[in-house]
């Protein structure tokens, strides 16, 4: 984009952000941009979230099939839009799901804000570390409400289990937590039969965007996780973060200290430059935060979980529910557990707070450091070396 057409939202945007507010009982008017299988999912949350309380007015995507996909999973009467850039320029829009590959997130999530748009945006919140800094900047200036996709803070058993083992002092003090991600699967999207050559109505210059121009390639496009450009580091950007988050959240911690990473493409030699296998050591202060994810194994029982081992006990937590050990019970006879909840809160979260301004569950300065904790471990990973935290990524 031409810097005089950034100069013109930018202006644009701040003028008239302060003036776009959702009022307490008026409908919500929403726009996504990015309507593949994960932009779908959101609208479907969207849905569940907000009811007859939302209209939809937009939905953009680079390829025509996904604009029609979405507006029939919408049901009424939408808008389809190629460049996301005429959807930000609609006034009848409050605010936009950003649901694009990783590349994407950052910059369009900030035009949005500057465009007086408020924002769900996927995670990663950024591809690349110095990423986040214009967006947190953009949020400032215009007051907008970005909500990050890391929905685990607004999942009942994640807020409870928060509350009862820490908040309370009950865990104690924390010195290692373990994440683990495996049978992954879903990073192995094949590519779909009759699309070797690019389909017609698919853009594929906006869809590379901001990256080198390159010839339409499908397994890039269809199986992106493969890929450093289109996903950010792939199991990395797109499972660590969620986990890391999760740490983040429960100790009140940001910054790594630094970073080491061992991994590579041990099974999985089909083009692609991301790891099939990686493990990660980041460390904080006076913490040791592992993971390790793999699409070798693909048995999916226990394929997930955030260990934190405290000096009052055991809490093994994610999306399936949570059970703590407590010290004084090292056989586990008697654990505290819960179930796992519903998905849809972390959207209604985003849409409440369209409506009353508070600040959400997961704010851009909470998901830029979680994407950072990705990215130090990336680049301890590709430089083959222990990388430092560095000033100049702090917000």
């Amino acid at each position: 984009m031409a810097n005089s057409e950034v100069s013109r939202r930018t202006f644009v945007g701040a003028a008239i952000s302060a003036a776009r507010v959702v009022g307490a009982n008026d409908r919500i008017h929403l726009g996504v941009i990015g309507a593949g299988g994960r932009g779908q999912h959101l609208i479907r949350m969207a849905k569940a979230a907000g009811g007859d309380k939302i209209e939809w007015v937009a939905v953009c995507d680079a390829w025509d099939q996904r604009r029609d996909e979405a507006a029939a999973l919408i049901g009424s009467p939408v808008a389809k839009i190629a460049d996301y850039r005429a959807l930000l320029d609609r006034k009848d829009i409050d605010g936009v799901i950003v649901a694009t590959l990783d590349h994407h997130h950052a910059h369009m999530a900030a035009e949005a804000c500057r465009a007086a748009k408020d924002v769900f945006v996927e995670k990663p919140m950024t591809s690349q570390p110095m990423q986040g800094h214009d967006l947190v900047k953009a949020v400032r200036e215009t007051n907008r409400i970005v909500q990050v996709g890391v929905q685990q803070r607004s999942i009942a058993h994640f807020i409870e289990a928060k509350q009862r083992f820490f908040d309370s002092g009950l865990i104690g003090q924390v010195n290692m937590v373990r994440t683990l991600w495996n049978a992954n699967s879903g990073y192995l999207t094949p590519v779909p039969p009759g699309v070797e050559q690019k389909p017609a109505g698919l853009d594929w210059d906006a869809v590379l965007g901001w990256l080198p121009k390159i010839p339409w390639d499908p397994k890039r496009y269809f199986n992106r996780f493969a890929y450093w450009d289109f996903a950010t580091g792939g199991q990395t950007g797109g499972l660590f973060v969620h986990m890391v988050d999760v740490v983040h959240w429960y100790l009140n911690i940001r910054r790594p200290v630094s970073a080491v990473a061992l991994g590579g493409i041990y099974r999985y030699n089909d083009g692609r430059d991301t790891p099939d296998n990686i493990n990660f050591i980041v460390d904080y202060p006076n913490l040791n935060v592992t993971f390790e994810a793999t699409i070798t194994d693909m048995i999916g029982k226990e394929s997930a979980d955030i260990v934190f081992m405290g000096s009052g006990g055991r809490l093994n937590i994610f999306r399936y529910g949570y059970s703590f050990i407590r010290a004084d019970d090292p056989k586990g006879a008697n654990p505290i557990t819960s179930k796992g909840g519903p998905e849809p809160p972390h959207m209604g979260n985003w849409l409440d707070c369209m409506r009353t301004r508070n600040k959400p569950n997961a704010d851009v300065v909470e998901g830029h450091y979680s994407a950072m904790s990705c990215h130090i471990g990336n680049m301890a990973y590709r430089q083959k070396a222990r990388v430092e935290w560095k000033k100049e990524w702090d917000v």
